[in-house]
């Protein structure tokens, strides 16, 4: 398999003239609580290539979604997910409502907190959630606080 995936990268190399590796670094994912950040991690991805200044929207980048899900353009690979579908009843306002949630900017904190998700595995979402995901699979769902834990002092007496 080794063997077959240098070959591969090679050929596909040569034929896109591109160098180096196929895939950068491992694949990472995590746990999204609600809807609410499942849209952001949407809009996330699809605003990714506008924020690298590849495209100036995200429509015009070819292998984005965004043409799928703002526009209902035919998209054999684009298999809607059941929260997009319940934003409206008919493909025509269900684009709508897709395309006007693109009219509000991603947040710094919003875009610091997805990253931050998906590069350490850790859970995206509430307090609550991330709580329960560390009790559920005893791994660690969120970032530590910063610096050493301050330590208890006790009162010096005064004799």
């Amino acid at each position: 398999m080794q063997t077959l995936g240098r070959r591969y990268v090679g050929r596909f190399n040569f034929l896109h003239q591109r160098t180096g590796t196929l895939w950068e670094g491992r694949y990472k994912a995590t746990l999204v609580e609600t809807e609410a950040y499942f849209f952001a991690c949407l809009r996330y991805i699809e605003l990714n290539p506008v924020r690298a200044g590849i495209v100036a929207t995200p429509g015009e980048y070819r292998w984005s979604s965004h043409r799928g899900n703002a526009f209902a353009d035919d998209d054999p690979v684009l298999t809607p997910h059941s929260s997009f579908l319940a934003l409206a009843r008919n493909p025509a306002e269900r684009c709508d409502v897709y395309r006007d949630s693109f009219g509000e900017s991603l947040g710094t904190d919003v875009v610091e907190a997805i990253r931050d998700a998906t590069q350490f595995e850790w859970a995206l979402g509430s307090t609550s959630f991330r709580e329960h995901v560390e009790a559920r699979t005893g791994r660690r769902a969120a970032r530590l606080p910063m610096g050493r834990p301050r330590t208890q002092r006790e009162p010096k007496s005064r004799l």
